[in-house]
């Protein structure tokens, strides 16, 4: 069960994914530049999974303050980390972490690595990206990727700039990631806008339905919804998975740092 939990953390952090927006760019040698208004260093996010009443695990994803040079660039340092919690603890113990280095201006990978400690089974990933010759060096093995692919905890960054203030309801977008050795193509359709009740009070949010394949988890392929805030910011509020043996929900339930005002309903 912690599996399928770990599984749908990271797949609803990965679900904001929708379209590549390019402010700038240049030729093939020379990265672009990407506006970001919609995270700064010093921002904090935390989560808490549970399965029906029962939490099972917490999940923290944050931008730490130092800004570390890279190749003479600047990039945002990403920590992710994710552990079961409580009874889950007695049958399945999870510790995950995650890093990723962001280049700064052009808003994609440098650096990714995960260290995965799951019921007593580890390993570890380290991925060294070219994005000027479109490369990457994952545990020894190079690999051919599109321009400007990012990695799983990347990704979720790299989607909070894109611009939702006129997308429509029916709308489906796509976008190519490099998951365990992988290109990976995320389809997601926008649903519809919403207030939602959450831990942290009523948010606007946004509602997105990625296009999963049902049979081996999920009963229909409209069974994972997130939220994320109708704002600036575009951090996910809620993600919930209605799958063949009940429903598992992924909620914010504090923060700190955001570069923005959070979409709070007043009553």
């Amino acid at each position: 069960m912690m599996k399928t939990l770990k599984f749908l953390l990271l797949f609803a952090l990965a679900t904001v994914l929708l379209s590549f927006t390019i402010v700038s760019g240049g030729s093939d040698d020379t990265l672009r530049t990407v506006s970001n208004t919609a995270f700064k260093r010093g921002e904090k996010l935390n989560y808490r999974i549970h399965y029906g009443f029962v939490d099972a695990g917490i999940a923290t994803i944050s931008v730490s303050d130092e800004n570390k040079e890279i190749g003479g660039r600047s990039t945002y340092h990403v920590i992710g980390t994710g552990t079961s919690t409580g009874a889950f603890n007695f049958f399945y113990k999870v510790n995950d972490r995650y890093e990723t280095f962001i280049d700064e201006k052009a808003m994609c990978p440098v650096i990714f690595t995960r260290k995965v400690d799951e019921g007593g089974f580890r390993f570890n990933q380290d991925q060294i990206y070219d994005q000027e010759y479109h490369k990457v060096n994952a545990n020894g093995k190079e690999h051919n990727i599109p321009p400007y692919a990012q990695d799983m905890l990347s990704s979720f960054y790299f989607a909070r700039l894109f611009d939702y203030s006129n997308e429509k309801p029916g709308k489906i977008d796509s976008i190519r990631t490099f998951v365990d050795d992988t290109i990976w193509t995320l389809k997601i359709k926008f649903v519809k806008r919403d207030t939602l009740d959450s831990d942290i009070g009523k948010i606007s949010c946004l509602v997105f339905e990625p296009m999963v394949q049902k049979g081996r988890i999920f009963k229909h392929d409209d069974d994972l919804q997130v939220w994320i805030s109708d704002d600036k910011n575009h951090i996910p509020i809620r993600a919930q998975a209605n799958i063949l043996v009940g429903s598992i929900k992924l909620d914010l339930n504090s923060y700190s740092g955001l570069a923005s005002d959070l979409a709070i309903v007043k009553d």
